[in-house]
């Protein structure tokens, strides 16, 4: 069994991670009340989604290219397997959980059939961009939906035709993620339009991440710092002109103009490739072992962390201040309700690492013929 390890890019699905949770917080805390500034930049968080989607496509494409060099062949049932085992458990989990809890405290799951099946199929990223959004704790899952599309592809392309087939794929995508967003640029609407949810718009992130590792062909990147670190800003500057000046604002992504639409994606697309090179190949030694176990259980940080905030923003302070006015205020106030909510969220994560997940985890690798 061979093996592919790089730990930096746990770091860098602990980054994506960190991310989403800032694009989330405005929706509990008035961070940006008064500061346009850091509401676009908070906004940029939203671009941590596209972040895991090329890491995703990266890492698939090299296992699954790695795979086919040692033997001649991909086994794609056992492809299949590995990502039942590694996504659904903890999916269905949270999935069954909320729908439950909707019973007794609507707005934290699926209150329709037709939601719910929108989960269970993996087609909520479809729903939500024709029919809106869910509800704000399981919403983030439409990305789940977005990756197991992905998922169903790539593996049988490469082994028909290895890294050519997967190539073509990419390139397909990327023509159809650019006219998706011209077409959605030229006939605009109002209000949300679905184009955030969008498989067709969030393909390009995809097929960047498998022309990655088609190029790499598996080298390390030994850059130093200096050039990391620019590679880094220059990423998160292209993001922020796509947000400030594009008018390309995940949730709604209306630009001026159609140029401004391509230019705002393609400036998001740039940054996400720049900051996924500016990781790629650092020194796992020189990472922090907290980041990168942190990176580890990153997938239940993600579907945790919306249902967390809900709980304590929504249900627990406000619980306080019906025993006592201004009780929530006295104990350290919001505020201090995000730090419950942070230490709730890394409890969580952890836990479900620890004792859900990973039994999950050792019948995965009894699958892998290139493990990580």
């Amino acid at each position: 069994m061979r093996r592919y390890d790089r730990p930096e890019l746990d770091g860098l699905r602990f980054f994506a991670f960190v991310l989403v949770l800032l694009f989330h917080l405005p929706d509990y805390l008035p961070l940006a009340a008064g500061r346009p500034w850091l509401a676009d930049v908070l906004t940029m968080g939203a671009f941590g989604v596209p972040v895991f989607f090329l890491l995703s496509a990266f890492l698939i494409t090299e296992l699954l290219a790695r795979e086919r060099e040692t033997r001649g062949q991909v086994g794609v049932a056992a492809f299949y397997g590995r990502r039942i085992l590694r996504i659904w458990p903890l999916y269905f989990a949270v999935l069954l959980g909320l729908t439950a809890l909707e019973r007794w405290t609507p707005g934290v799951g699926p209150a329709k059939p037709d939601q719910f099946a929108a989960f269970a199929l993996f087609y909520a990223n479809w729903h939500i961009a024709f029919k809106g959004w869910v509800a704000g704790p399981i919403d983030p899952l439409w990305s789940i939906s977005v990756e197991e599309q992905f998922y169903l592809l790539v593996p049988i392309l490469m082994a028909l035709a290895g890294r050519k087939g997967v190539a073509g794929l990419a390139i397909a995508a990327l023509a159809a993620s650019y006219g998706a967003i011209w077409l959605y640029a030229v006939h605009p609407t109002t209000g949300d339009n679905g184009q955030w949810t969008n498989g067709l718009i969030q393909g390009q992130f995809f097929a960047a991440g498998c022309l990655l590792s088609n190029m790499l062909r598996g080298r390390t990147l030994a850059w130093r710092w200096p050039v990391r670190l620019a590679l880094l800003a220059a990423g998160l500057a292209a993001w922020l002109v796509a947000v400030r000046i594009c008018g390309v604002k995940s949730w709604d992504p209306h630009s001026p103009t159609p140029w401004h639409a391509l230019a705002g994606w393609l400036l998001i697309l740039a940054g996400t490739v720049a900051i996924f090179l500016a990781a790629l190949g650092l020194d796992g030694r020189s990472q922090p072992s907290a980041m990168t176990y942190a990176g580890r259980i990153s997938y239940g940080l993600y579907v945790f962390h919306a249902f967390v905030l809900h709980l304590v923003f929504h249900q627990f302070l406000p619980t306080l201040d019906g025993w006592r006015p201004g009780l929530s205020q006295s104990l350290a106030g919001r505020s201090g309700g995000l730090v419950a909510a942070l230490l709730l969220l890394g409890l969580a994560a952890h836990l479900s690492y620890r004792f859900f997940e990973t039994p999950f985890l050792r019948l995965k690798s009894r699958l892998a013929v290139v493990t990580r």
